[in-house]
């Protein structure tokens, strides 16, 4: 460990923070994808000269390890991924509270997400659940709705990860009992296991595969979807006609973690247009949270999307969330 830095009152002039004397470390879990956590990363550790070490997981993984490590927490901050995790963590006590300097340039709905956990997570982007398919492997007519993927043309063809692990499949999981109500959301999660080729841990690991070809539809966040067609994919999105959830994906101080002075520099650089403005730069197309964040062109207009009215405070609890994960578990995936 190098000695002690002092951090300036301003960090590349993106945010005025007081000067504190802190230790050198920041360790980071984060829970988007690799590209975009590592620019995280190292774009915090040169503008403030702190070392970060960064491990991407994702949102049901990070919890479990927040979980496992509650005793001796080894994280700093956990960075991204779906909210209902994270407001998990904060029910849990697994998170620390803080109020940035930052929350004043928020919109709404993130800061939905610091009034429900008591200020201990907060809203960073949000996205639209939905799926991509691979045009060249479906025939006309093109999906339109959820119910769509119940079709045979689709047998063994779609593709969406485990609830468990990824918090992608649990918004999906969420968003189908709030649609439908929960037995019937079960139902159709049961017609859908005959079409479902694999339930991946990843949550955008489906799209990467329609994208190849290795399946025609993957369920993911709409953003994920234009992120393979911005490569050169040939994928269409589909915003379900039935309406369909949405995530505020958010950022979380970890309670008792062994840097808090750096967590908190990080919570507050991560809030800042600039820091916010780095999704497009490796090429994600969330809608940032900071009024003053540049929206990438790409990126899905929540406008024009029906959207359900997403319940994240019963959904994100420990108690909701864990009898719909135990009842997948029962009903779909040890039938697999």
């Amino acid at each position: 460990m190098r000695k002690s830095t002092i951090i300036s009152a301003t960090i590349a002039g993106f945010i005025s923070v007081p000067a504190v004397a802190s230790a050198d470390e920041l360790v980071l879990y984060c829970s988007v994808q690799e590209e975009w956590c590592r620019l995280m990363g190292e774009s915090f550790q040169r503008e403030t000269g702190i070392n970060v070490l960064m491990t991407r997981r994702s949102s049901g993984e990070t919890f479990a390890q927040l979980m496992a490590e509650r005793d001796q927490p080894r994280g700093d901050v956990w960075w991204g991924g779906t909210g209902d995790p994270h407001l998990q963590a904060a029910e849990e006590g697994l998170t620390a509270a803080y109020e940035s300097p930052m929350m004043s340039e928020l919109q709404d709905w993130a800061l939905s997400q610091a009034e429900a956990s008591g200020n201990r997570t907060i809203g960073i982007y949000a996205g639209a659940l939905g799926y991509g398919y691979n045009r060249d492997l479906v025939d006309d007519p093109a999906p339109a709705c959820w119910a769509d993927l119940l079709e045979e043309r689709f047998a063994d063809d779609v593709q969406v990860a485990n609830p468990n692990s990824s918090g992608t499949a649990y918004t999906l999981l969420a968003t189908l009992v709030q649609i439908m109500g929960e037995d019937e959301a079960f139902e159709f999660l049961g017609q859908l296991d005959q079409n479902i080729s694999q339930y991946t841990q990843s949550g955008a690991a489906p799209i990467r595969n329609a994208a190849t070809g290795e399946t025609a539809i993957g369920i993911v966040f709409l953003h994920d979807a234009v992120a393979q067609a911005v490569q050169g994919a040939p994928i269409g999105s589909v915003a379900p006609c039935e309406g369909t959830g949405y995530e505020i994906g958010s950022m979380s101080l970890v309670e008792g973690g062994p840097n808090p002075d750096n967590a908190r520099l990080f919570y507050d650089w991560a809030l800042s247009p600039e820091a916010q403005a780095l999704g497009a730069e490796a090429n994600s197309f969330q809608v940032p949270s900071n009024v003053n964040a540049p929206v990438p062109p790409e990126s899905p207009s929540l406008d024009e999307i029906t959207l359900i009215d997403y319940d994240f405070a019963p959904y994100g609890s420990s108690e909701v969330r864990q009898h719909l994960l135990a009842r997948w578990d029962a009903e779909i995936g040890s039938q697999r």
